[in-house]
């Protein structure tokens, strides 16, 4: 007999003693990170999450006052763990057409690295009526295009050694991070399809991706 998965409607789990804040905090937000992950932001509800993350739903809401609030502050935390990524592949490496596979690698073992975080952030749609960004003050969009800043500064580096094709550095920041959001958001959301191997796919790719980009 198979046990049900603490996911599953209606498995209460037992009440947790009370905890740290910030502790607490980050319980409540990877809890909403599983079920939006495997149901969807819409299909969930504080409740729910309060269920997994074995509190209170009152004693959730003395962290976040609504379910857009977490969905927000998963889309800033995913964008942070990102930005520390590209910071330190620019600490490591000296952004030259030789490394430059590698800054885009950053990305996409970000993506497989963090799948739920992945989907959250980047894959679901966070509100019908396209309300989310102004109810949660802008802030997830706020932290992603910090994010895609820093890249969009790598990018521009290369153009000022004559590295780039093209003469848009945007359009061509933004062509990248397009490829390499397509391939991980398949991978993460088509396992079944009969991919060769997964490093043989992502190498093949980034390869082409810089044939394209680079002089």
């Amino acid at each position: 007999m198979t046990s049900a998965s603490p996911l599953s409607p209606g498995v209460r789990s037992p009440r947790k003693p009370k905890g740290q804040g910030a502790e607490r905090r980050e319980e409540i937000l990877d809890a909403a990170q599983a079920l939006f992950a495997q149901k969807g932001v819409h299909a969930v509800s504080t409740r729910q999450i309060a269920e997994l993350a074995r509190i209170s739903q009152p004693a959730l809401y003395a962290y976040f006052a609504t379910k857009d609030d977490i969905a927000a502050e998963l889309c800033v935390r995913a964008f942070a763990i990102l930005g520390q990524r590209m910071a330190a592949a620019r600490a490591a490496y000296v952004l030259t057409p030789e490394n430059f596979e590698r800054c885009l690698r950053v990305y996409i073992d970000f993506g497989l690295d963090h799948p739920d975080a992945y989907r959250v952030a980047f894959m679901l749609e966070k509100s019908v009526d396209g309300s989310f960004l102004e109810k949660t003050g802008g802030r997830p969009m706020l932290a992603g295009r910090e994010v895609f800043a820093v890249f969009v500064e790598m990018i521009g580096e290369l153009y000022a050694q004559g590295a780039m094709a093209g003469e848009d550095v945007m359009a061509a920041a933004q062509s990248l991070w397009a490829g390499l959001h397509g391939l991980v958001s398949l991978l993460i959301a088509r396992p079944e399809f009969p991919w060769i191997e997964r490093e043989a796919l992502i190498a093949a790719h980034v390869a082409m991706l810089r044939r394209g980009a680079l002089k």
